[in-house]
C-alpha cells in the first residue's frame, strides 16, 4: 500500500503557550498524544538554546512523551547521523520562528532535508510557526514591505522547503498588515494560492484539504481568475491595479480545498443574521 503524507500544521506565529494552547494541543494529538515524539528544529532563530528550551517545556507540559531540540547552526550539522536519527524516530518535527532564509540555507539539500521529505511522505507530522510556516511552501516570501497597497518589487521570493506545493504562505498576517505584500506575491506567481495566517491561528493540511484552528483567520488569495493587472506598466513603488482576484477569509472551523480552490461549506452552519434582524 502507498503511504500517505503526514499532516502539516502551519502556524501564523505567536501561538498561545500559556492558556488553552489549542494549536499546540492539536499538534500533540496529531503526533500521537501521550506517545508523541517531537523534534524542535531551531535553525531559524539566533537564540536556539532559549527558543528550544521554551518549546521543550511547553510541549512536555502539554503531554508529549518526548521533546528534543535540534540545533542546526552550520550545514554540517544537518548531515550529522545524530540529527538524522532524531528525525527517523520522531512522530513530529516542529520548525521554530526566526528567519526563514536560515532554514533553507542550513537544511536545503542535506541528509536531514532528505530524511524530512522521506518521513513526511510516510506520515510524519510537520509543523512550523512564523518563519517555520513560510518555509513549508515550494516558493516562499523572504522579506517584503507591510502596511502598503500591492506594488511592484515590494516582495522578495525564494524557494522554500517544498512540503506544500502551489501555495505561498505569509504569517503574522492581520497583525502586521501584510495583505498588500501577499497580493504582490501572487501577482508574480498567479498559479499559486496566497495564504495569509493570523497570529495564534493555524492551517492543518491533510492531503488537498486544509482546516483552520485558533483565534484568528486565514486569508486565501486566488489570482487564477485575474482579468487585469498593470504589472508591466507600473513603475517600482506605484500601486498596482488588480482586477478579478478572489479573497476568502476563513476563521476556525472552516475548511478549504486546495486542489479545487474553493471553501468547503457543506458542514458550516448558515449565517442567520437576517432572521435575527426580522424576528
Amino acid at each position: 500500500m502507498r503511504a500517505t503524507p503526514g499532516p502539516l500544521v502551519i502556524i501564523g506565529g505567536a501561538e498561545d503557550k500559556q492558556g488553552d494552547c489549542v494549536i499546540l494541543r492539536e499538534l500533540i494529538r496529531l503526533a500521537g498524544g501521550e506517545q508523541a515524539r517531537i523534534v524542535v528544529i531551531t535553525a531559524a532563530t539566533e537564540f536556539p538554546i532559549e527558543v528550544g528550551n521554551e518549546y521543550v517545556q511547553v510541549l512536555t507540559r502539554l503531554g508529549a512523551e518526548e521533546v528534543h531540540p535540534l540545533h542546526i547552526v552550520k550545514r554540517e550539522d544537518a548531515s550529522a547521523p545524530f540529527a538524522v536519527r532524531l528525525v527517523e524516530r520522531a512522530s513530529c518535527v516542529f520548525f521554530t520562528g526566526g528567519e526563514q532564509g536560515r532554514i533553507t540555507r542550513l537544511l536545503g539539500g542535506t541528509q536531514l532535508d532528505a530524511a524530512l521529505h522521506r518521513r513526511h511522505g510516510d506520515g510524519l507530522v510537520l509543523a512550523g510557526t512564523s518563519a517555520g510556516a513560510s518555509v513549508m511552501s515550494s516558493t516562499m516570501i523572504v522579506e517584503g514591505e507591510a502596511e502598503t497597497s500591492p506594488r511592484p518589487g515590494i516582495v522578495h521570493m525564494e524557494p522554500g522547503m517544498e512540503f506544500l506545493n502551489g501555495v505561498v504562505i505569509d504569517q503574522h498576517f492581520a497583525q502586521r498588515g501584510r495583505l498588500g505584500r501577499l497580493l504582490s506575491a501572487v501577482t508574480k506567481y498567479p498559479h499559486h494560492l496566497g495564504m495569509g495566517i493570523d497570529e495564534n491561528t493555524a492551517v492543518v493540511v491533510s492531503g488537498v484539504e486544509c482546516r483552520v484552528i485558533g483565534t484568528g483567520a486565514v486569508s486565501i488569495v486566488d489570482a487564477s481568475a485575474l482579468t487585469y493587472a498593470n504589472v508591466e506598466s507600473a513603475d517600482r513603488g506605484e500601486p498596482l491595479a488588480l482586477c478579478g482576484i478572489r479573497l476568502h477569509v476563513l476563521p476556525a472551523g472552516h475548511r478549504f480545498d486546495l486542489r479545487d480552490r474553493r471553501p468547503i461549506l457543506e458542514d458550516v452552519e448558515p449565517h442567520r443574521g437576517d432572521e435575527e434582524l426580522t424576528s
